[in-house]
């Protein structure tokens, strides 16, 4: 009970999100879903792997490095994908991306979990027949780490904040 009003706990401001319904989802359903997510995230598809993974990490804790590697390998073909994409087509144009990665080969391919000019990265990295397993390793290393830092960041604030 919130002041005067009878307010379910869960509408609270400090709240769990693993009582809302909206959160009602199996372990099975969550790998999938951030696999998804994360897949689609890494090409030029919308896709919001952050929130999905927040959700699963706030629903289910245990699933913490599960959730992480599902993240990281959805992430990551999706990557390869938008490579793949690069390679497609022949390389005529030049752009910002593709200067720095002129410059500093596979490990731009670090940066690839940046918004927008990560989904350039990877189409310039195939357009420019980088190494695909290099690349691969490269986006992998880079993605990983993204999801690490969000992920910890993720529980202490949901441990700060939702307790």
């Amino acid at each position: 009970m919130t002041g005067l009003i009878n307010v379910p706990k869960w509408e609270t401001p400090r709240c769990s999100l693993k009582r809302r319904p909206m959160f009602d989802f199996s372990p099975e359903q969550s790998r999938w879903g951030l696999a998804i997510s994360a897949f689609l995230s890494a090409t030029i598809l919308p896709g919001n792997s952050e929130i999905v993974l927040f959700a699963v990490l706030a629903k289910l804790p245990n699933l913490f490095w599960e959730s992480i590697i599902v993240a990281t390998i959805g992430n990551t073909l999706g990557g390869m994908t938008s490579y793949a994409i690069g390679r497609i087509f022949p390389n005529k144009v030049e752009g910002r991306a593709l200067t720095w990665l002129k410059r500093y080969g596979e490990w731009m391919l670090l940066l690839s979990w940046v918004p927008l000019i990560g989904d350039a990265l990877c189409v310039a990295a195939g357009w420019l027949r980088i190494n695909a397993w290099l690349g691969l390793l490269m986006m992998a290393i880079g993605k990983c780490a993204r999801y690490l830092v969000l992920a910890f960041g993720w529980t202490w604030f949901a441990a700060n904040w939702f307790a």
